[in-house]
């Protein structure tokens, strides 16, 4: 387990705006309570809480990976009528404690989803 600092910072901040996750034209997430993580030299990832997703639209696959700052992570794919992303969405089950704000819920994968879309909050 590596610890984030100087050298590899990782922020979990809030997300103030509603962001919607649209797939095969469909909405399969959509919260108030995303979380934004910003990690090092990354490009910033929205985590949606689970409870926001419709989980019937997501299939768990056997694919998982190893994040040395995050833990391990397991993986869905999406299908929504005759459309199917393979392992589109992550999810850290187990996180490490320094990013355990993000238990219980998911990331997807921009280029595997029709949009991720933000919405300011009025």
């Amino acid at each position: 387990m590596k610890i984030p600092g100087p050298d590899h910072p990782i922020m979990i901040t809030p997300n103030p705006n509603r962001v919607r996750v649209v797939f095969a034209g469909r909405v399969v997430a959509e919260t108030a309570r995303a979380l934004t993580l910003t990690e090092a030299n990354l490009p910033a990832v929205q985590y949606i809480p689970r409870a926001d997703a419709d989980m019937t639209t997501f299939e768990r696959t056997a694919h998982t990976t190893h994040c040395p700052y995050k833990g391990d992570a397991a993986y869905y794919s999406l299908h929504v009528g005759d459309h199917r992303a393979a392992n589109a969405v992550w999810t850290y089950e187990a996180p490490y404690p320094a990013v355990a704000a993000i238990r219980e819920h998911l990331a997807f994968y921009p280029e595997r989803v029709d949009r991720i879309e933000e919405h300011v909050a009025t």
